[in-house]
């Protein structure tokens, strides 16, 4: 019998590993993203499917470490200071939104004909919005880190927070008979006591006890040991945050804000990261497994309309909300499309209310599938937003522009090039201008290197001049783009003859076609050097010495500047001649010097 049910646990295992590994390629590739690729797996091999699966809720309680293993990963993207300069919209922007969010989907409910406290409790289980959605579409995307990500960051923290006062709610508007009945029930500044009491304990944890552990365990030298503690604190944090009444989510995301300037962060995020992944979409799987088909089936027009009312009255809520706190109409648009659906912690907030026996069992059947519907629609609605909608305007915020400036030196692009090939030349103390395109690059300078970038595109004259090229001796162009760094290079060259212009050469191609179209005095190609030298580092590991290698390292420097002549001037097959010739010596190990390339 045991090995009939460890057969069926393995078989289980497969299932959902074979329904993510098959579905979410083919939701990819097509363009509908990982989520619904996930959530429509769930739905084909769940209860109301291939039936695989019959108790979609265990999963979810075991999925969920997911979400709260990736709230601990963006806790430890965020130090105290940056979270400190958020406060004002986790608890100015998450409670305003929360607030008129509430009231609307409120008066939604009782224009269905559902009472005062269902409507309440439908409504606020609605408002909170799938943290693991919306950060997985953030994060698919590239914008956690942007400023329109750290807003929406925000207001899911702020909802996080919520859960507390809410389940306290639900106990206040129980019915008489259920308060008669619980003599022994906890008051409520009990449960904020023991809430308040758990967040000291973990703060406590976080800044006298965490780096002293790690720094034990590291000294061991046990790379297992390790990945349990990382596991150990995510799951420790989550524990507490439970057992004090408040969010797992919450615990581990202060759990990670807490590490987040420690010397272990990045292997503690390299430890977590497989752990994570795999739970997230599980929970995924999970969501799309609880969705009762029967239930829709049964009140399908109750559903449909409760699906497009709630998701389009929160939309419209959350876009006011940021016009009124001066977002743009794109930026308004896209946190309304991308929050207007309930999320994960509406299942706890139902079933309290079910305990509390404010909402019957019916109303927690169609409000879970309401919730599951609405976060299963979200990436659809989001991938028509991006195929129909307005484009985002850039934000910039702490961006700043050039203007008048002088330098001995411009730099044209701030990436790891750009970054490498400043330095010589602030050692030298020459006076220096950098400027890139990419804000959150002039963000992120600022904010880890304390470096001053400047917003511009280096293609156009008028920045140029703003940047200070007329005055410059060099001017470096950096930028991680072959096209673009060609056109950079033309307009640098026609607008300031007199400057010394250095290009990065993303191959050898374009450094040809640089020097073809005389855009450049120097061209350096970004392989080229590095892999001279693991050559040169090479010929040492096998028994050459310092001057044998220099002088094979000389001849492929010569013979490479010949085969480049060869290519500039257009004859590209005396080029390839060259380095068949130079590519016998490996056949004739008595052949000169000279055949190497």
């Amino acid at each position: 019998m045991s090995a009939e049910a460890s057969t069926s646990d393995l078989i289980s295992v497969v299932s959902l590993l074979g329904a993510a590994v098959v579905a979410v390629p083919i939701f990819k590739k097509i363009g509908l993203g990982s989520v619904l690729g996930y959530l429509a797996a769930g739905l084909a091999i769940g209860p109301f499917g291939l039936k695989l699966f019959n108790d979609p809720q265990a999963i979810l309680h075991v999925a969920e470490l997911g979400v709260v293993m990736f709230l601990f990963v963006i806790g430890l993207e965020m130090q105290p200071s940056h979270l400190w300069s958020l406060r004002r919209q986790i608890f100015g922007l998450g409670s305003m939104q929360c607030l008129v969010c509430g009231i609307l989907l409120t008066l939604v409910g009782m224009g269905f004909g559902f009472p005062l406290a269902v409507s309440f409790v439908s409504a606020m289980g609605f408002v909170l919005t799938s943290t693991a959605i919306v950060m997985q579409l953030l994060g698919e995307r590239g914008d956690i880190a942007a400023p329109r990500g750290q807003r929406m960051v925000s207001i899911l923290l702020f909802e996080d927070l919520l859960i507390v006062p809410l389940l306290a709610i639900v106990a206040f508007i129980a019915p008489p008979a259920l308060d008669a009945s619980a003599v022994a029930a906890p008051s409520r500044w009990g449960v904020i006591g023991l809430a308040l009491a758990s967040l000291a304990a973990l703060v406590a944890a976080g800044v006298w006890l965490l780096n002293p552990f790690f720094r034990v365990l590291a000294n061991a030298k046990a790379r297992e040991v390790m990945t349990a503690a990382a596991l150990l604190v995510v799951l420790g944090a989550a524990l507490l945050m439970q057992l004090g009444g408040l969010s797992m989510a919450m615990g581990a995301f202060l759990a990670g804000v807490l590490l987040s300037e420690s010397t272990f962060r990045h292997q503690l995020e390299a430890d977590i990261e497989p752990f994570r992944g795999l739970l997230l979409g599980l929970f995924f799987l999970g969501v799309g497994m609880s969705l009762d088909l029967s239930v829709v089936a049964a009140n399908w027009q109750l559903i449909v309309a409760g699906v497009l009312a709630l998701m389009a009255t929160k939309a419209l809520c959350i876009y006011v909300v940021a016009r009124l706190t001066k977002s743009s109409h794109a930026d308004a648009l896209d946190r309304a499309v991308l929050m207007a659906q309930g999320g994960e912690f509406a299942f706890v907030l139902f079933a309290a209310a079910v305990g509390a026996r404010v909402i019957d069992a019916t109303v927690n059947a169609n409000m879970t599938a309401i919730v599951v519907l609405s976060m299963a629609l979200t990436p659809l609605v989001v991938l028509v937003h991006q195929r129909f909608g307005p484009r985002a305007k850039v934000s910039m915020e702490g961006v700043e522009a050039p203007q008048d400036r002088q330098s001995s030196v411009l730099v044209i692009g701030f990436g790891r090039v750009g970054q490498i090939a400043s330095q010589g030349v602030l050692a030298r103390g020459a006076s220096l201008t950098v400027i890139d395109n990419d804000t959150q690059v002039i963000r992120d300078a600022q904010t880890y290197l304390g470096f001053k970038v400047y917003y511009g595109d280096g293609g156009r004259s008028d920045v140029l001049h703003a940047a200070g090229a007329h005055t410059a001796n060099a001017i470096l162009v950096c930028v991680d783009d072959k096209a673009a760094a060609t056109r950079i290079a033309e307009s640098v060259r026609a607008e300031c003859p007199h400057a010394r212009v250095l290009v990065r050469a993303f191959d050898r191609e374009h450094a040809v076609e640089l020097v073809k179209t005389d855009g450049a005095d120097v061209v350096i190609r970004e392989t080229f050097e590095s892999a001279m030298k693991m050559g040169y580092e090479a010929m040492l590991a096998t028994g050459a010495t310092e001057e044998e290698a220099e002088a094979v390292v000389s001849d492929l420097r010569r013979l490479d500047s010949e085969r480049f002549d060869l290519e500039v001037a257009g004859d590209a097959f005396a080029g390839r001649a060259l380095l068949r010739a130079g590519l016998r010596k490996k056949d004739n190990p008595d052949a000169s010097t000279q055949a190497h390339v």
